[in-house]
């Protein structure tokens, strides 16, 4: 593999909070044009890699490089400006204010006007159950809206790879479809993603690349269709 086939690559990276470890010696690379997916139960990891991955904390060691170039250290806001964007666990909204100030605040890199409204235009079009709810206080939609808000708040940074922490959490079935779908079609359209799941069943489903992680280290990783198959992976994480 070409080193300029690698969009993110992670060497021994160990985070840990106080004494405790809670990410240790991970070691991975995402390749472009892949949904890529860490899969592991609650306390896994998971969520500690992400924010490792986006500044959010300090890594105890080891590298991380992005397109080439080591961000490690680099703050959240400047590795939004080069592209690497995260929607976070819980979405995270500003509750009391409307759909569009939401949304409008993922383009706060952009200070051309014209250039928000095409951004706008363009999430709209993507999840038109907004478009009637732009005057709306965020905390009153329903929690597949509010994640649709998350995800367009963060397409609206431009991003080169979408970082997705948990986003299903708490939705029902069929919105969790919907989510999915958006997923897929995010990637089609040449964004890069990363996705951060408990719901092993749709991670494997959509992602082409899998890292099964337990007690801060990787304990699997390969094609997502062929870790779904094996049994280890069966028994632990799809109920089968």
């Amino acid at each position: 593999m070409k080193n300029n086939d690698i969009v993110l690559e992670v060497k021994d990276l160990s985070v840990k909070y106080g004494i405790v470890p809670a990410v240790d010696g991970v070691t991975f690379s995402v390749k472009k044009g892949t949904i890529a997916t860490i899969v592991g139960s609650n306390g896994a990891g998971k969520s500690t890699i992400m924010k490792a991955l986006t500044g959010l904390i300090t890594p105890h060691k080891g590298s991380i490089r992005f397109f080439g170039e080591d961000i490690s250290g680099v703050a959240p806001d400047c590795l939004v400006e080069r592209g690497l964007v995260l929607v976070p666990e819980g979405r995270r909204l500003f509750k009391d204010m409307t759909v569009r100030e939401n949304l409008e605040t993922g383009a706060y890199l952009e200070r051309n006007k014209t250039a928000i409204k095409k951004y706008l235009d363009e999430v709209l079009e993507r999840f038109p159950a907004l478009k009637n709810r732009l005057g709306a206080r965020a905390g009153s939609l329903s929690g597949g809206q509010q994640q649709m808000v998350a995800v367009g708040r963060a397409m609206m940074a431009r991003p080169k790879m979408l970082l997705l922490d948990e986003p299903t959490i708490g939705l029902a079935p069929a919105i969790v479809d919907d989510i999915a779908q958006i997923i897929l079609d995010i990637a089609a359209e040449g964004v890069d993603v990363m996705l951060v799941e408990q719901n092993a069943e749709m991670a494997l489903e959509i992602a082409t690349h899998a890292f099964i992680i337990e007690r801060g280290q990787i304990l699997l990783d390969g094609p997502a269709h062929d870790l779904a198959k094996s049994e280890q992976v069966r028994k632990a994480y799809l109920g089968i």
